[in-house]
């Protein structure tokens, strides 16, 4: 076997691996998105009251507080841009153009 074969041999068992590795990622992101799309699930049929276990209580409980906070931050960014936006007291006299 060559040289040029044997360089041809190992490419191909380094695209291989390459392969298997993209194949074991793909499916970790889908097995993933398979336990997002359960937990939303989840979530909306305890909200709705069909579903209830004393596991789920915590995980529920978590995913309402930070919902309260994400839609709380908003309003407290927007208050506090306002005030952002009146310069601040000076007891300086405003600067001459040149």
């Amino acid at each position: 076997m060559g040289l040029l074969d044997k360089a041809k041999a190992a490419a191909e068992q380094a695209a291989a691996k390459a392969k298997e590795g993209v194949e074991d990622v793909q499916t970790k992101r889908d097995l993933s998105q398979a336990y997002s799309e359960l937990g939303k699930v989840t979530y909306r049929l305890v909200e709705s009251g069909e579903v209830s276990h004393s596991e789920l209580t915590t995980h529920v409980e978590k995913i309402r507080n930070l919902e309260a906070r994400s839609t709380a931050e908003p309003a407290m960014a927007g208050a506090t841009s306002s005030a952002t936006n009146e310069p601040p007291p000076s007891n300086q006299p405003p600067a001459m153009p040149t």
